[in-house]
């Protein structure tokens, strides 16, 4: 028998243990109760979500943008635009079939007040509410037109919300009409976001249960973890709810909630669980085996709550509101995550005792003791590693680094209608609006001068005109400010939207004098800024990332190889995920499978996706190291701890990993390219992670580490043991040997 390091009473994790069996209904109850009452208070919070928060608010671009609106008011050009196709053998100048779009376009305003401003331009001078009628709004062969509307409201939701109130009152009988612009491609973003998370909430559900009857073998047992994700979700959506009052939080949320919230609950579920189960099987009554089992998996779950949630950290170093939302959501979820695990579960497990295998099948829900796991399916599997390090390492180094080539041609984009698929009606009228009317899109370069002197603003729009990338009109006749004369604006468009960086360049180096200043401005620039801003910030997020994480797990598991070597694990898995990403939605590769147009990765949603995949990397290593550490510190040596680790882990994180498979799935199926990011991304990072990483290149890394795998310098040890974050060893506290029949037996 082995003497605990750390006297029990004194551990608070056992403490909390004891106490949580102790008044399990007081706990389950409150708990419960507080996460419903969230889940109640986030009812339609999508409703205040928004699309926003994509943008660097410090970036010129954007400042450009905020000085303009100030002087010139909100820019509603391209809210909405209509694109009329007439039938052949006719034109738009036919008043017998143009005057029932005319009269169309004149009733807008009296049929919804609240929402349409006004008709900001338009072919036909018969339209009475235009604020002016332009003849280059036709084709040169006279069978297409376009009428640009104006919204109402200034903010983002606003918009979006009157959008929807009107987006079917310009159908017009006999001719075919497109409707484009701002509102229709974000509303069409953000609508299939919502339809993707609600799909994933039918489709991955249901799915997870079957998974989960089979992996524990039984109603109850199952049913387990599947709570906890429910409740989870519920909870993370109320404190999403609840920052909505104080932050502009991006519609994206929602389906990052759902997925972390269901898949990482159920993870720490299914580790608690088994690790109960486990001790139950071992002899030890109900409370015990509920102390026994929040003091090791539950400390587990805690510590490794803790690093994804330095990991998410990371995001809100980055000034775009996207990212912040996303972190807080995404935070909010896994503390919960873990909450719910030391919580509710083992007060749960508490009340049911050994009924925990209630409603099952014997054949599935075998629970082995610890000597059995330790020499089945994956003991045997670390052996055969373990005897053969070298060429495994070599080989799975070498395959990853294959995998990771194809990031030298990974390239960033911001969000525009190329992210819906191409047979998208919001992308198609877009394409056609563009195509047709090339100086009518909704992405042009914008110039905001500055200055007191008029006479610098014609020359300086001049010299602007010659900037690469423009189409050859060059640039507008600069507008002046009615509210300050010293403002002035003008605006051209790009040959290709894509290729901006050469001509932002050759803006921002123009000469101006002293007293007059050029800011450059438009989509483009402001998405140029944007990923400027993100890669700027990039080492700045890896190095902190990377140094709080390896801090942690030195001071949870008291070594300093260990956390260096999950670093360089995590690193060639994401750089092969990453891989993956570039070779299908940035090279093309089944591009007409998945319906969708290669071309540069979302950079906000590669970010979070880099985020997640490296949390999730850190949980699976702390799950398997912690096994690891805990056999170490019973006497065990290094290589019988890494069988141990190995094996009592093996099928917990297969099966975590195909949890989390099925419920990133869903989105697999999105007709959103960026949820596809995501979904791809998690699946090949998933798959990578939880066999060629933990159960094949770790330990065979650790093999051939020796002992050397256990060490850090003498004065980090004792910083380590002062502040007391390592495994406990835990006594044998049954009085007297197990039968021989109880320790074969399964539960």
């Amino acid at each position: 028998m082995t003497t605990s390091r750390r006297p029990r009473e004194r551990d608070v994790f056992a403490l909390w243990g004891q106490l949580v069996a102790r008044h399990r209904f007081l706990v389950l109850a409150g708990v419960a109760a507080a996460l419903l009452a969230l889940g109640g208070y986030a009812w339609g919070f999508e409703g205040r979500l928004s699309a926003g928060g994509l943008d660097d608010p410090n970036s010129e671009s954007v400042q450009a943008a905020q000085l303009a609106a100030g002087a010139f008011g909100p820019n509603h050009a391209a809210d909405m635009v209509i694109l009329y196709r007439f039938p052949d053998g006719t034109s738009v100048d036919d008043p017998a079939v143009n005057q029932p779009v005319v009269d169309s376009l004149n009733s807008l305003t009296h049929r919804f007040p609240n929402e349409i401003e006004a008709v900001n331009a338009t072919y036909w001078s018969g339209v009475t509410s235009t604020l002016g009628s332009q003849a280059g709004l036709a084709t040169k062969d006279k069978t297409r037109a376009l009428a640009s509307i104006a919204l109402k409201g200034e903010t983002g939701d606003a918009l979006s919300a009157h959008y929807v109130a009107v987006k079917n009152a310009f159908n017009v009988p006999g001719i075919d009409v497109q409707v484009g612009g701002l509102q229709p491609i974000g509303t069409a973003l953000t609508d299939t976001i919502s339809a993707d998370t609600h799909r994933m909430e039918l489709l991955a559900i249901p799915a997870v249960a079957v998974l989960l009857f089979f992996i524990f073998g039984g109603v109850v047992a199952a049913a387990l973890p599947l709570m906890m994700g429910v409740l989870t979700i519920l909870g993370a959506n109320g404190i999403v709810r609840w920052i909505t009052n104080f932050a502009e939080v991006n519609s994206f949320v929602a389906p990052v909630v759902s997925m972390i919230g269901l898949g990482l609950a159920i993870d720490y579920a299914l580790f608690i669980v088994s690790r109960f189960r486990e001790e139950v099987a071992a002899g030890y009554d109900t409370p015990t085996a509920v102390r026994r089992s929040v003091t090791t998996a539950g400390r587990t779950v805690v510590f490794s709550a803790t690093m994804i949630v330095a990991s998410l950290a990371g995001m809100l170093l980055f000034p775009q509101g996207f990212l912040k939302s996303i972190a807080y959501g995404a935070i909010a979820t896994v503390t919960l995550a873990a909450f719910t695990a030391v919580t509710i579960l083992p007060a749960m497990l508490a009340i049911l005792g050994k009924r925990v295998n209630a409603l099952g099948i014997e054949r599935f829900r075998r629970g082995d003791s610890a000597a059995n796991v330790e020499h089945g399916f994956w003991g045997r599997w670390t052996g055969w590693v373990m005897r053969h390090p070298r060429k495994i390492t070599a080989v799975l180094i070498l395959g990853l680094l294959v995998l990771i080539l194809p990031v030298r041609n990974i390239a960033f984009g911001g969000f525009s209608e190329k992210y819906l698929p191409p047979d998208n009606a919001v992308r198609v009228a877009q394409h056609d609006i563009d195509t047709y009317f090339p100086l009518r899109k909704s992405d042009p370069i914008e110039l905001v001068i500055v200055t007191a002197d008029s006479t610098q603003v014609g020359p300086l729009v001049e010299r602007a005109s010659f900037a690469p990338g423009l189409l050859p009109s060059g640039f507008e006749i600069p507008t002046r400010s009615q509210t300050d004369p010293t403002i002035y604006k003008t605006q051209a468009y790009l040959v290709d939207s894509s290729k901006y960086d050469k001509t932002i360049d050759f803006l921002r180096n123009l000469e101006t004098s002293e007293d007059t200043t050029l800011m450059v401005t438009g989509v483009p620039t402001v998405q140029h800024d944007t990923i400027a801003a993100l890669l700027n910030r990039l080492p700045l997020m890896i190095a902190l990332v990377l140094a709080a994480t390896t801090i942690l797990m030195f001071l949870t598991f008291g070594s300093l190889i260990l956390p260096l070597k999950a670093a360089f694990m995590s690193v060639l898995g994401l750089g092969s995920t990453l891989g993956i990403l570039t070779w299908i939605f940035t090279e093309g590769h089944g591009a007409t499978l998945l319906n969708f147009t290669p071309q540069p990765i979302q950079a906000n949603i590669l970010f979070l996706i880099i985020a997640i995949i490296y949390g999730l990397s850190t949980d699976y290593e702390v799950f398997l190291l912690s096994r690891m550490v805990e056999a170490r510190t019973r006497g065990a040596t290094t290589e019988e701890a890494i069988r141990s680790g190995t094996a009592h882990t093996g099928r917990i994180i297969t099966a975590a990993a195909l949890i989390l498979l099925v419920v990133t799935g869903a989105f697999a199926f999105s007709d959103l390219v960026l949820m596809q990011y995501i979904a791809y991304g998690m699946i090949a990072a998933l798959v990578i992670d939880a066999t060629v990483l933990r159960m094949m290149l770790v330990p065979a890394v650790m093999k051939m580490l020796g002992d050397w795998c256990w060490w850090a310098p003498a004065w980090m040890k004792r910083i380590q043991q002062r502040i007391g974050l390592s495994e406990p060893i835990l006594d044998d506290e049954r009085e007297q040997p197990v039968p021989r029949e109880l320790v074969d037996t399964r539960s």
